[in-house]
């Protein structure tokens, strides 16, 4: 009973989600496979029209790893300056850009092991790029993710990214894995929001732990 109960929560969840967002799309901008990454990087404690709004002038003026490698870090942390901790992350697109010159002949790997051994590359951060690039089937849990999974009841309050993510690969169908999470970034951005979520408007508050203990 408690199986098929979920089971149709979960379908329930997964007809809105496509009803909200039948195609939906990663909202970095990019060109190539270097500048998602960096985007994702960037994207840590921010969203991505700002991180869009700093890329369009780092990529436009270092149009090329070679540059971002050789170019001095104060010029990046200008970039980056409307970016939290933009010196962190300007350290990052440094390292990252000399790693891929140096180890991967201009190259992002495609192996999770070199890829987290990167700096400020995490398991979310290749997952999305991972998931997003080469359509690889990923769920990354961000905030909003997280928020929203624990919400709607696909993961318990005190499970951590990791136990969320495996409880969504396990609800979802492996071929959905990718969308599902683009889904829940986007209705966790636009929707079940932090703060005043959009609930009367929502088809799913009556399912919603934060709608009914609110």
């Amino acid at each position: 009973m408690i199986g098929l109960m979920m089971m149709n929560r979960v379908e329930i969840i997964e007809d809105y989600l496509d009803e909200l967002f039948k195609e939906p799309k990663c909202e970095l901008n990019y060109n190539n496979d270097y500048e998602l990454l960096i985007a994702i990087v960037l994207s840590a404690q921010t969203t991505d029209k700002r991180v869009n709004s700093v890329t369009s002038i780092l990529f436009d003026n270092y149009d090329s790893l070679d540059k971002l490698m050789n170019t001095d870090i104060k010029d990046i942390e200008n970039i980056l300056r409307p970016l939290g901790s933009f010196r962190k992350k300007a350290l990052y697109v440094k390292e990252i850009a000399s790693t891929l010159v140096v180890d991967y002949d201009g190259k992002v790997p495609i192996k999770r092991k070199e890829l987290e051994a990167m700096p400020g590359v995490g398991r979310k951060t290749v997952n999305v790029f991972l998931g997003e690039f080469y359509n690889v089937p990923l769920i990354a849990v961000d905030t909003h993710v997280e928020r929203v999974s624990k919400r709607l009841g696909l993961a318990k309050d005190n499970d951590d990214v990791r136990g969320v993510e495996e409880k969504l690969k396990r609800k979802f169908k492996r071929e959905d894995w990718a969308k599902r999470h683009l889904q829940l970034v986007l209705f966790g951005r636009y929707h079940c929001k932090a703060i005043s979520p959009n609930c009367d408007n929502c088809k799913l508050n009556n399912i919603c732990k934060y709608k009914k203990g609110s």
